[in-house]
């Protein structure tokens, strides 16, 4: 059979060209990534509670919910947290290899069970569960230089028309803006005005669902016969503060009637106020966009940079927008690093290859057969659903030098033919490949079973490596092909016979292959002349083996571990957390100290910041978040204090100047979906269910026990329960003895305080939230008690702090569980010099020294 395609070289060119052909097809196909993507499928479930706390939405909430969703099909484990601004978020993480579409849809089933357990405030606002796109492409400040335009505007400006258009770009699998001000219809109700009519904030509810509402009236002349039929509209649920302001609260008599407006004020304002940001001093607002699985970043980062170019002339005059992060750029040098030692690794082998043939024919053949195998691979590469990636591009690197084998095998043997007389190309190559056939074959066996078992792990690794794998064994396999085929094809045309050479005139590059020849033949003596001492003491092979086998395991053993090495992607992450309870106010000003800090720092290209929230620290007004843009790559100079980790320790120190400030930095992390940092994390477990006091003691002192090993540059975490806050006590006998219901208390303090979500209304072609809480002025502190009323039931108005006393108390802004165990999560950096590995190691060590049984992590 080979001897067909020896005497067919058009045959074996065809097979050849479609490999090429279906190899550059595969390339155009190719998703574009940094790494295999190796995060778990995630389904992310979101509830809100407005007005409760963190514990009354654990228990009310997360809880009913994590009991039917635990141990839905494919699942890991689950994590959950519950904030005072009264949002509930569960992850659900699955094992590799789950579809997440199915998951997602096993979930939503689950939470399907447990919406009859929810209070009703939960449900009306919806409980939301779907799949979580955990790698992110790119974060983005939109800024406003006009002073007209507020940080509301701009957020429902992109909801409008900037976010629905981004989604729609193909591969983009979420786009959310950081933040809460989308549009509502903001009821402010006056407690004074309120109760001089012997009304509470339940009445003023009713009022609006009687009075906005869609209605179906139906037809008029529906087959009654006649020559016209006209449908019958009504105007729906109100849309402008002016509508409501005249909806009618009741009836005062003689055609007067009190309206809204009398009692309350109606704004179209922002449904929660719970961040302000900016982007190198200008107002901004940020937000995340991120990628499907299996689709291609670069193309989709070129195709959201030309649809934003396109809208630029639309936005209205004033608004901008800056790139926090893209993952392109860092994706971009290192793919066009891996790229550039493929190639230089091709010259390389070639250039040795033609050293040693000394033939630039012979040299060609091995130079054409390369290139097919390393292209062919990427049709295969795509038939599996992989990418082209660090780790495939990174096999592709080695693989020529093991390619090449199979081309040099066959060029040497047809050489060898020739050196002995044979005068006939064609036969020589027919005769060589006749007695190396079975070793080709048996070689690419061999070479592509040494791989086989990486394919073979299992877990995050083993998704991990697996494409580097099998890039390998296709690459082999192709090579293989090509050397029964296309190289005694190329031989058989291109070699020609041997003439003597002894007496002919030599050039410098004979002269260069005779100087190296006579040392490589001197090289080959010494070679000769060492092994027969080892052939002579044969012991001596097996002291030699035995000791680099105890040095291999002496070395394994000392070599720090980890998963893979943290980069300098171009951005660092801030996470500021002041003392409990600071205000929004304090923790804006700590912010904007830091960003004008920062920014004067050689290398800082931009600096964003939003308060409200922080990367690990959940919610809160004393939390604030910051994304520091570096200068490009080329620009910056690592000589000059510009690299990465001296940056960091710039931050670190400004960030020290700054009074209650405890601020962190750190990096993306190293594998998209692993984490929302470099370094590490992990939660400690509450097993027995101990006190919510007892578990932050606990986590403190494990965090200073940790603080001490020299691995460890830094371990914090947001759980503290010194958050001042009031205990509501209530006077049922007094309560009961006025005819006030219990229930009746409960939603006059939320109508004023905690807020009503009350009703939807349409506008921009966006449904919006109808918003009902008492002025902010009404409800600043304790005394605002005494100017909130109840009803009794003789219909008489009394001070609802005749049944209620707030109680001053202490507790945590979060609280987490961890596979149905209250947790707290720990975020720790390792110390340069040690690797993740040691920071783990330390980490169970000092678990199993200081906690008790009752706890662990995970």
């Amino acid at each position: 059979m080979i001897k067909t395609f020896i005497n067919r070289p058009v045959l074996s060119t065809v097979i050849s060209i479609i490999l090429v052909l279906l190899g550059i097809l595969g390339l155009e196909s190719l998703p574009v990534t940094q790494y295999p993507d190796i995060a778990p499928p995630t389904v992310n479930i979101r509830a809100s509670y407005t007005g409760a706390n963190a514990e009354t939405v654990q228990k009310s909430v997360i809880i009913p919910i994590e009991e039917q969703v635990n141990g839905v099909e494919g699942m890991d484990y689950i994590t959950s947290t519950a904030g005072n601004d009264g949002s509930a978020t569960i992850n659900v993480f699955f094992k590799q290899g789950i579809d997440p579409d199915i998951a997602a849809v096993n979930v939503q089933n689950r939470v399907a069970r447990a919406t009859p357990l929810l209070p009703a405030e939960v449900t009306r606002a919806g409980v939301v569960a779907q799949k979580q796109q955990t790698s992110a492409l790119m974060f983005l400040s939109f800024y406003t230089t006009n002073e007209n335009l507020n940080d509301v505007f701009l957020q429902n400006y992109l909801d409008i028309n900037i976010i629905p258009g981004i989604k729609r770009i193909f591969g983009v699998g979420d786009a959310s803006v950081f933040g809460g001000k989308t549009y509502a219809m903001r009821i402010w109700l006056d407690p004074q005005k309120l109760a001089a009519y012997s009304l509470q904030p339940s009445d003023v509810v009713a009022a609006i669902n009687s009075q906005s509402l869609e209605a179906a009236a139906g037809s008029l002349g529906q087959n009654a016969g006649g020559s016209f039929e006209y449908v019958i509209k009504y105007k729906g649920k109100l849309s402008e503060p002016s509508e409501y302001e005249n909806i009618i609260i009741k009836s005062k008599g003689q055609g007067d009637f009190l309206r809204l407006k009398d009692v309350a004020t109606v704004r179209m304002d922002a449904l929660s106020y719970g961040g302000v940001g900016e982007s190198s001093g200008k107002p901004a607002i940020s937000m995340g966009i991120f990628q499907t699985p299996g689709s291609n970043a670069q193309d989709i980062i070129k195709d959201i940079k030309k649809y934003l170019k396109e809208q630029e002339p639309n936005m209205p005059k004033g608004i901008g927008y800056t790139y926090n992060y893209d993952s392109n750029e860092f994706l971009d040098a290192s793919i066009s690093k891996v790229v550039k030692t493929l190639l230089e690794a091709f010259v390389l082998v070639f250039l040795v290859v033609f050293i040693f043939l000394q033939d630039f024919r012979s040299t060609l053949i091995p130079a054409i057969a390369v290139p097919v195998s390393i292209i062919g691979t990427f049709f295969f590469l795509n038939l599996f659903g992989y990418s082209l990636n660090l780790l495939t591009l990174f096999a592709l690197v080695l693989a020529i030098g093991i390619v090449v084998d199979d081309a040099i095998v066959v060029v040497e043997v047809v050489h060898a033919k020739l050196d002995k007389g044979e005068k006939d190309p064609k036969k020589a190559t027919v005769d060589g490949m006749h007695e190396i056939t079975g070793a080709i074959i048996s070689i690419t066996l061999v070479m592509a079973a040494v791989f086989v078992p990486v394919t073979f792990i299992t877990g995050p690794t083993g998704v991990f490596y697996q494409q580097f794998g099998i890039t390998l064994i296709v690459a082999i396999v192709i090579s293989a092909v090509n050397a029964l085929t296309l190289s005694p094809a190329l031989c058989a045309l291109f070699l020609r016979p041997h003439k003597d050479s002894a007496h002919a005139n030599k050039n410098f590059i004979q002269r260069l292959f005779t100087a190296f020849n006579a040392a490589f033949n001197a090289f080959t003596k010494r070679y000769g002349e060492g092994f027969l001492i080892l052939l002579r003491h044969k012991w001596l092979s097996g002291v030699i083996l035995a000791g680099a086998v105890i040095l291999i395991l002496v070395f394994n053993k000392a070599m720090p571990t980890g998963f893979v090495p943290q980069e300098d992607r171009g951005m660092i992450f801030a996470n500021v957390e002041l003392p409990a309870s600071s205000s929004m106010d304090r923790t804006y000003q700590v912010m904007k100290q830091l960003s004008e800090k920062a920014r004067k720092i050689p290398g800082v290209a931009d600096f964003t910041f939003s308060t409200g929230r922080g990367l690990i620290s959940g919610t809160g007004s004393n939390y604030g978040l910051a994304f520091i843009r570096l200068a490009p790559f080329k620009q910056r100079n690592s000589t000059q204090g510009q690299s990465i980790d001296e940056i960091t320790g710039k931050l670190f120190g400004i960030a020290a100047t700054i009074p209650d400030a405890k601020a962190i930095f750190f990096g993306p992390a190293s594998v998209p979906g692993f984490g929302n940092s470099a370094g590490f994390q992990f939660s400690l477990l509450n097993k027995t269910g101990a006190d919510i006091s007892e578990l932050d003691k606990t986590a403190k002192a494990f965090i200073g026990e940790l603080m001490k090993r020299p691995e460890v540059q830094f371990a914090q975490t947001s759980f503290n329960t010194q958050y001042p806050q009031y205990q509501m006590d209530i006077n049922v006998p007094r309560a009961s003895e006025a005819g006030v219901p219990i229930s009746n208390i409960f939603s006059t303090m939320q109508g004023y305080i905690g807020g009503v979500y009350t009703a939807d209304f349409s506008k921009y072609g966006k449904q919006y939230r109808v918003m009902v809480q008492a002025l902010p002025e009404n409800r600043t502190d304790v005394n605002s008690l005494n100017s909130i009323y109840v009803r009794t039931a003789k219909g008489e108005m009394a001070p609802i702090s005749q049944f209620v006393t707030l109680k001053r108390v202490y507790g945590p802004q979060s609280v987490t569980r961890f596979n149905l165990f209250s947790s707290v999560d720990i975020t720790g950096a390792v110390n340069p010099g040690y690797s993740t590995g040691d920071a783990l190691n330390a980490l169970r060590e000092v678990a199993q020294s200081n906690l008790s049984t009752s706890y662990g992590i995970d």
